[in-house]
C-alpha cells in the first residue's frame, strides 16, 4: 500500500509519519521533497520561490515514480500544488501544463491522510511562521483533497485529534483498503 500524509505545514505531520512507521516496519518512509532536496545540497531561499515549489513538486513526481509499494510519504504532488497556487506569484505557475503529470502519480497512491489545522488549533504555531498562509495553504489543500477539485483516485481519510486517535484511524482504514485489494484479487 502506498500512504501520503498531507496537510500545511506545522500540522503534525513528521509526528504522524514516524508513529506509522512504528506501527507499520515492513512499511518505508520518504521524507518530504524539501527536506529531499535539502539532503541532496540544494539552498532554499528563506521564502521559497514558484521555481523552488515547481522543483520541490518535480522531486515529489520522482519520489512516487518510484513505484514501490508498502512505502508512506511525508507530503505529496497535492500538497505541494496547494503552496504553488497560494503563493504570492501563483500566476507564473502553468497548471495545465503540470496537472496531468500530478494526476498520474496522485492516482498511484492508496491512500491520503489529511490532517487539517483544527479548531481550535491542537499545534502552538511557531511565533516565526505566518498564520494566514499556513491557512491559506489548509484551505487550498481541502479544496484539492476533501473536495477532489482535480479528480485524484485515491482513498482520503482525514484525521483529527490526538495522535493516538489519529493512528488508530489511520490503522482501520489501511486495513480496509487491504481488504478490498485482497478481494478484488480474488483473496478471503
Amino acid at each position: 500500500m502506498r500512504i501520503a500524509i498531507s496537510g500545511t505545514h506545522v500540522s503534525g505531520k513528521s509526528t504522524i509519519v514516524d508513529a506509522l512507521s512504528e506501527a507499520l516496519p515492513q512499511y518505508a518512509t520518504v521524507e518530504e521533497p524539501y527536506y529531499l532536496l535539502q539532503e541532496e545540497g540544494y539552498e532554499f531561499a528563506e521564502s521559497p520561490t514558484i521555481e523552488e515549489f515547481e522543483l520541490q513538486l518535480v522531486r515529489s513526481i520522482e519520489s512516487l515514480n518510484e513505484r514501490a509499494q508498502n512505502v508512506i510519504f511525508d507530503r505529496c504532488p497535492a500538497d505541494i500544488l496547494a503552496y504553488l497556487l497560494v503563493h504570492t506569484d501563483a500566476e507564473a505557475f502553468d497548471l495545465d501544463a503540470w496537472l496531468p503529470r500530478i494526476r498520474t502519480v496522485m492516482d498511484t497512491l492508496d491512500l491520503i491522510v489529511f490532517l487539517p489545522i483544527e479548531e481550535p488549533d491542537r499545534i502552538v504555531l511557531p511565533t516565526s511562521q505566518d498564520a494566514a498562509y499556513r491557512q491559506r495553504v489548509d484551505d487550498k489543500l481541502k479544496e484539492i483533497i476533501l473536495e477532489n477539485a482535480f479528480s485524484f483516485e485515491p482513498d482520503v481519510l482525514e484525521v483529527t485529534g490526538n495522535l493516538r486517535s489519529r493512528i488508530d484511524r489511520v490503522m482501520v482504514n489501511i486495513r480496509r483498503i487491504a481488504k478490498t485489494v485482497d478481494c478484488s484479487q480474488g483473496g478471503e
